[in-house]
């Protein structure tokens, strides 16, 4: 089976070979390496047009296949296809799976306890306080989170996944080899070491607009529900919200402003049937996520000392000015503001203004509805 996988990689390349072609070719010739030797005629006669026919001679008669292995190993690309054991349950079953995955990093099986996190590349404070706490809470429940590596909430997704200590999932619109948007690629770097990344595209796939969409059917596949952040009516979060909806995923939305343009779309979704995201146990409660053993869960931050301690008691979830917590624990301004500067760093608060600051608990964030 081994050998066989670059048949797979040669069809990948060639372009009009879908799931759908590709699962009629191995139904007429029973296997991969079969399907890719026969000749154009062949093909032909396996429903193939002539065009398309011809195309896969071409592929197959200029392309190194061998050559494109070596340079996938010494890459440290993982190749998955239909015939893999390895090959994720969760995408198996979907419509239309992707027969070729390339990937970088460890599928673990606590990724089938997995979100998607998505939204807008636009965002507001609001969308990314929503996005990080709820992030930081499914992290802190050992749930993996999934979503797209672009701009704006997918990478505040990601990087708040790794920071809490939790495992992310990222799938490209591109080749595994093309990260996208290039300021992403540290944290790429960072998510396959942690992590894993995935691309049903051939290596050298540049990031058009045309691969994101088809794209979004990996990210709702992997996951066992959807988390829309902030979206437009035209956001491309929708469109994996449509996607996960066909593929029987739960899809969930964090209500906004009537009036504020990229909550259009996520109130729209709730209209349309999808859960309003007031808290992140809902999404725990829905999906019926159960605890996953101590030992892998990853451990929330406690405070260290008494003075963390004593701060963390008298901060809640409404913002406190500096001044009225100096008061209030009886401290000098220059220790409290220290201590808070580590503790934001740890998770336990967060500064939601000028000199304020909030406790941050994950199991009963709630989200007002504000732009």
């Amino acid at each position: 089976m081994k050998e066989d996988i670059k048949y797979w990689v040669g069809f990948n390349i060639v372009k009009g070979i879908g799931p759908v072609r590709l699962q009629s070719l191995m139904d007429v010739f029973g296997d991969i390496r079969t399907a890719w030797e026969a000749a154009p005629s062949q093909l032909r006669g396996a429903g193939l047009s002539e065009k398309l026919s011809l195309r896969v001679r071409d592929v197959r008669e200029g392309v190194d296949l061998d050559r494109i292995m070596n340079r996938i190993q010494r890459a440290g690309i993982t190749i998955l296809t239909w015939g893999n054991d390895g090959y994720p349950d969760s995408l198996r079953d979907i419509p239309q799976s992707p027969p070729v995955l390339y990937t970088k990093g460890e599928w673990k099986e606590r990724d089938h306890r997995a979100v998607a996190v998505v939204g807008t590349r636009r965002y507001t404070s609001y969308g990314r306080q929503a996005a990080e706490e709820l992030t930081r809470a499914l992290a802190h429940q050992g749930i993996t989170v999934v979503s797209g590596l672009a701009r704006g909430i997918d990478g505040i997704a990601h990087r708040t996944a790794l920071d809490s200590g939790g495992r992310t999932i990222a799938v490209l619109g591109s080749g595994i080899d093309r990260i996208y948007p290039p300021e992403h690629r540290t944290l790429a770097k960072e998510i396959e070491s942690k992590g894993l990344i995935f691309s049903d595209y051939p290596l050298g796939t540049p990031p058009e607009g045309q691969n994101f969409p088809p794209r979004n059917r990996i990210i709702s596949g992997l996951a066992r529900a959807v988390v829309v952040i902030e979206a437009g009516r035209r956001s491309g979060a929708l469109i994996t919200a449509k996607y996960a909806a066909d593929q029987g995923r739960e899809v969930f939305a964090v209500p906004g402003s009537i009036f504020s343009p990229t909550c259009k779309g996520t109130n729209a979704l709730i209209k349309q049937g999808a859960h309003p995201l007031l808290q992140s146990r809902d999404v725990m409660d829905v999906m019926e996520f159960s605890q996953i053993p101590e030992s892998e869960t990853v451990q929330s931050e406690l405070p260290s000392n008494p003075t963390e301690a004593k701060l963390f008691q008298v901060l809640g979830l409404e913002p406190l000015h500096v001044d009225d917590i100096c008061n209030r624990v009886e401290m000098p301004v220059e220790k409290v503001t220290s201590t808070l500067a580590v503790m934001e760093v740890k998770g336990l608060v967060r500064k939601t203004g000028a000199m304020q600051y909030m406790a941050v608990g994950e199991s009963d964030v709630t989200y007002d509805v504000e732009g």
